[in-house]
């Protein structure tokens, strides 16, 4: 069995969630010793396709004419779409007869969570759906309070600053504008936002709030893995305000870190962020500022230890053994 991971542009998405997805695809099939390889011209059994771009759907259509079978990741919805960039909302359907086109060219589908499955199987695609984690890296993403320090020495922060982290791309979906609304009403608290994209194709409302001006709030720009690792180990609070997710990694990796955070209440966290025991979760801004104040006054309860369970869960070792399990069933199609 040798397995071709294809992702389109991955110069581009590389600094996304996407790219972070594909990079842990490769570490899973490494653990579980499965032959890959990254390029189009190598021989192989499985194309195993993670973007839905063009050339992604040309090779796609090349690799079923060849009689390869197809292993389609479906890490993009038009829910998730919508919110993003500039023209996002008015093309969205255009987006979905897109990805449907794509992802039926798949012998199976996969996706990261059981609620972007609930999704997919309302597209009437006609093909397999499974549910595989995209993950987390264990061996990497842990309680680290050296790390921790080297952060809040990176930014300035002393060791009593109460200090918010947010991650994403300037995107109206990752809740950025309520990110900086809160920031604005919690001066007392420094807040920090690691992610980048380019504003040229964010939209205005997005571009009004990274040029917000305030002496509490930092957008960090994107920094690599140890940046993110040494915040989450640094800061008090980590903050997910995000609109809408396929799975929404980061909040993974806070659990890893047993970061206490507060999280959107949607429904892509449901059944396994539980609000009071795991996380906490808010509904719109004002939620969010009761419950940060209420934390940082100790009237809710650090449940670092309990959200430990849930990156637990999704280690690459596992995910590794479940890729190994749908290229079986793919071959055997």
């Amino acid at each position: 069995m040798k397995v071709l991971l294809y992702a389109e542009g991955l110069k581009t998405i590389g600094k996304s969630g996407l790219g972070k997805a594909i990079n842990h695809q490769i570490k899973a099939l490494e653990y579980e010793k499965i032959d890959y390889t990254l390029n189009t011209k190598d021989d192989y059994d499985i194309l195993h396709i993670n973007t839905y771009f063009l050339k992604s759907y040309l090779l796609a259509k090349k690799a079923r004419r060849k009689g390869k079978k197809i292993v389609y990741h479906a890490h993009s919805t038009e829910e998730d779409y919508r919110n993003g960039f500039i023209f996002a909302k008015q093309t969205s359907k255009l987006f979905k007869w897109w990805l449907i086109k794509c992802y039926r060219l798949g012998d199976v589908i996969v996706t990261p969570t059981e609620y972007s499955k609930r999704l997919l199987d309302t597209y009437n695609i006609g093909r397999d759906i499974y549910t595989i984690s995209n993950g987390i890296e264990l061996d990497f993403f842990k309680r680290d309070k050296k790390s921790g320090k080297k952060f809040r020495e990176t930014y300035g922060y002393k060791d009593s600053d109460k200090v918010i982290i947010g991650i994403g791309l300037y995107i109206e979906r990752k809740g950025i504008v309520d990110f900086v609304e809160l920031a604005k009403r919690l001066p007392e608290y420094k807040f920090i936002w690691f992610g980048y994209s380019p504003l040229a194709v964010a939209t205005k409302i997005v571009r009004d709030a990274v040029s917000t001006k305030l002496d509490n709030l930092v957008f960090a720009g994107y920094v690599e893995q140890d940046m993110i690792k040494a915040a989450m180990n640094g800061c008090n609070l980590y903050l997910f305000p995000t609109l809408e997710e396929t799975e929404g990694i980061p909040i993974i990796e806070a659990c890893a870190c047993k970061t206490n955070a507060i999280i959107r209440d949607i429904p892509i966290f449901d059944g396994w962020l539980e609000d009071g025991k795991n996380v906490y979760k808010a509904k719109d801004v004002c939620e969010f500022e009761k419950k940060i104040k209420a934390f940082f006054n100790n009237e809710l309860p650090s449940l670092a230890d309990y959200s430990y369970e849930i990156a637990k869960s999704r280690d690459l070792h596992e995910v590794g053994k479940q890729l190994h399990e749908i290229y079986d069933i793919v071959l055997k199609k």
